[in-house]
């Protein structure tokens, strides 16, 4: 038999997933409570007894998503087959690869979190362990002096890349480069200019 708890854990986990879903289909704006709920298959109150509000729900689904992308970077970053220079080209290729494939929940992920006070705590965590694991592998590759800097141009560039991809404005045909490439390029320069101080 079903505890209560697991079945409150398993709604709390049907809505997440089904707000995950709406966003990705439709943006922000598609999700309300009441159509996640539909979407779950649980009554129309549920919702509430889980979220206080829309804010909340998103701002836990971007919080999941950080925390799904600190357990890849650490996974990156952990593996002793995977050289530095590899772990940051792959750190970064997972977060654009969100970019590019769920551009709502990207955008979500970086933004200021709203909500209750507990979902905004879990989002901001969840951010400080995904810029922990991001800052690690830069500092393996240029050193812990230099990985703030080097890692917040390594993620403003990603970001751009990123929004040039999903527009379509870095079309391979017009700049003869994919972003993977302009990602290469980028690490190459900073392991080059960390090397030479």
């Amino acid at each position: 038999m079903v505890s209560r708890a697991e079945s409150a854990a398993a709604t709390r986990r049907a809505l997440l997933d089904a707000a995950a879903g709406l966003l990705d289909v439709g943006g922000p704006e598609a999700v309300t409570l009441r159509e996640v709920g539909a979407r779950a298959g649980v009554s129309r109150g549920a919702p509430y007894r889980h979220f206080p509000d829309k804010d909340s729900l998103l701002t836990t689904v971007a919080a999941e998503a950080l925390e799904r992308l600190a357990d890849e970077v650490h996974a990156v970053r952990t593996d002793p087959k995977v050289a530095a220079d590899d772990t940051v080209h792959r750190g970064l290729a997972a977060l654009m690869t969100i970019g590019r494939r769920q551009p709502h929940l990207y955008q979500l992920m970086f933004a200021a979190p709203a909500g209750d006070s507990a979902a905004i705590e879990a989002a901001e965590q969840a951010g400080d362990r995904a810029m922990g694991e991001f800052l690690a592998i830069v500092g393996d590759l240029v050193g812990a002096e230099h990985a703030r800097r080097f890692g917040a141009l390594l993620l403003t560039s990603a970001h751009g890349i990123t929004d040039m991809a999903v527009s379509g404005h870095l079309a391979e045909g017009k700049w003869q480069v994919t972003a993977e490439d302009l990602v290469s390029t980028l690490v190459s320069m900073i392991d080059r200019q960390a090397r030479l101080g």
